[in-house]
């Protein structure tokens, strides 16, 4: 059983040796991402003048299990809004927390706006 899901933030914070780096690394192994967060650090990467090959020779480095972003997923996702509309949440913000709710398990973030978002996840902040 995984033990977290991360969110585009905790995998960019391993990429860029950000402070907390340490804390998301430490859950790698048993991680999980969705496709919506992996689709988010490329997209991060290619905007800061990298390539999509340097992208994924650095995701490359991220032992979370990548999980497809599924129907279920989409409708739990759209259907968050409603919940998290007054912090701003962001597709991918709602994927990643949409995931970890499936999984029952904390989703692992640097946004400190996700902290009560949604009654049924724990939000574990690594900064």
């Amino acid at each position: 059983m995984a033990s977290a899901v991360l969110d585009s933030s905790a995998v960019l914070a391993i990429l860029n040796a950000e402070p907390g780096a340490d804390l998301v690394i430490a859950t790698l192994d048993d991680a999980l991402l969705s496709t919506v967060n992996y689709a988010e650090v490329v997209t991060k990467i290619v905007e800061r003048g990298g390539t999509y090959k340097e992208a994924e020779a650095a995701l490359q480095l991220i032992t979370a299990t990548v999980i497809d972003f599924d129907l279920a997923l989409a409708q739990r996702t759209g259907a968050l809004r409603a919940e998290t509309r007054k912090r701003g949440l962001s597709l991918g913000d709602r994927a990643c927390l949409s995931l970890a709710e499936r999984e029952g398990v904390p989703a692992i973030t640097g946004d400190r706006s996700w902290v009560g978002a949604v009654s049924s996840v724990e939000v574990r902040l690594f900064r």
